[in-house]
C-alpha cells in the first residue's frame, strides 16, 4: 500500500514520509528540489529556522497551487523568543499555521520546560497544529513529559541501524506512550559507513526482494513504525523513495538480521 499516515496523540495524523530541506541544503536555495519532490508526489515537507529554507519552502507552497490541506509543513524552534520565531517562520512560509513545530536541539535552549509552555500557548493559539521534539534523548523526554500539560507528538531523531541499539529504550519508550518517532539520517549505513556489518543483510534482502538498498533501509525505518525524513537532489531517487510504500514489509529475519549487524557498529579505519 502506498505511504498513509501515523495517528498522533493530539488526535490528528502526519504523512508517513517526509521531503527535509536541512543537511547539505542548509543555507541554499532549495526552491527546485522541494518542487521537484512535490511533483513527485512528497506532501510532508520539512525546514527549520536554522536550515534558513523557509523562504525558499513558502515560495514553493505559494507557486505550487495545491490547497493548504493538500500539504504538511514541518519547521523547528532554533533559538529566541518563541512568539517571536513562530511568527518569523510563518513569514518566511507564507502561512497562518505550520502542522508541526519542534524544539530542534534541547542542548541549544537553556530553559526547556518555558519554552515548551510557550510552545502550548502557540498551539492552543492555532499557530501551530502540533507540537513535539527533535533530537532528545529518553531522560530528556521524560523529564519534559513531567511538567508538560499537553505531551509532545513527535520525537525527530537521527535513526539507522548502526545507532539503533542505542536508540531502542528511546523509541519503546515512546511508542509505548503514543509518541511517534520521525527517522533522519536512515540511510546514513550506505551513505557514511559503506563496507560496514549492515551492508550483508541489506544486500541479502535486496536481492531476494528484487528492490535497492536504499528501499531495504527505509521498509526497515518502517518496520519500526517511524516516520521517514529523507531528502535528495536526484529525482529518481525520490521516485525510488515513494515506491517503498508499494512494497510488502521485511520479514522478521530481515529485520532481526539488521538489527544484530547494526549492533555491531560501523566501519572504522582503524
Amino acid at each position: 500500500m502506498p505511504f498513509g499516515t501515523f495517528p498522533l496523540n493530539d488526535g490528528k495524523k502526519i504523512p508517513a514520509i517526509a521531503f527535509g530541506t536541512g543537511s547539505i541544503y542548509k543555507r541554499v536555495d532549495v526552491t527546485r528540489y522541494v518542487q521537484q519532490a512535490i511533483d513527485a508526489g512528497f506532501s510532508h515537507i520539512d525546514t527549520a529556522q536554522w536550515y534558513e529554507t523557509e523562504k525558499y519552502v513558502g515560495d514553493v507552497i505559494r507557486d505550487s497551487g495545491l490547497d493548504r490541506s493538500d500539504l504538511y509543513i514541518t519547521t523547528k524552534y532554533g533559538i529566541g523568543d518563541v512568539q517571536e520565531t513562530i511568527r518569523s517562520s510563518l513569514s518566511n512560509l507564507g502561512l497562518t499555521y505550520v502542522d508541526l513545530y519542534l524544539i530542534h536541539q534541547p542542548a541549544y535552549v537553556p530553559d526547556v520546560d518555558a519554552v515548551w509552555r510557550e510552545f502550548e500557548i502557540i498551539q492552543k493559539d492555532g499557530l501551530v497544529k502540533t507540537i513535539g521534539v527533535s533530537n532528545f534523548t529518553l531522560e530528556q523526554l521524560q523529564s519534559l513529559v513531567q511538567k508538560a500539560n499537553i505531551w509532545p507528538a513527535v520525537n525527530q531523531i537521527e535513526f539507522h541501524p548502526y545507532n539503533y541499539a542505542k536508540n531502542k529504550a528511546l523509541v519503546e519508550w515512546s511508542t509505548k506512550h503514543g509518541i511517534i518517532t520521525e527517522a533522519y539520517s536512515s540511510l546514513s549505513s550506505i551513505t557514511k559507513f559503506p563496507g560496514g556489518p549492515v551492508d550483508v543483510p541489506v544486500a541479502a534482502a535486496a536481492a531476494r526482494l528484487g528492490i535497492s538498498p536504499t528501499q531495504v533501509l527505509l521498509s526497515w525505518v518502517r518496520a519500526k513504525g517511524a516516520v521517514i525524513v529523507t531528502t535528495t537532489s536526484n529525482k529518481g531517487r525520490l521516485n525510488e523513495y515513494l515506491a517503498v510504500g508499494d512494497l510488502p514489509p521485511l520479514s522478521d529475519t530481515d529485520i532481526a538480521a539488521i538489527d544484530e549487524a547494526g549492533a555491531m557498529g560501523p566501519p572504522t579505519p582503524f
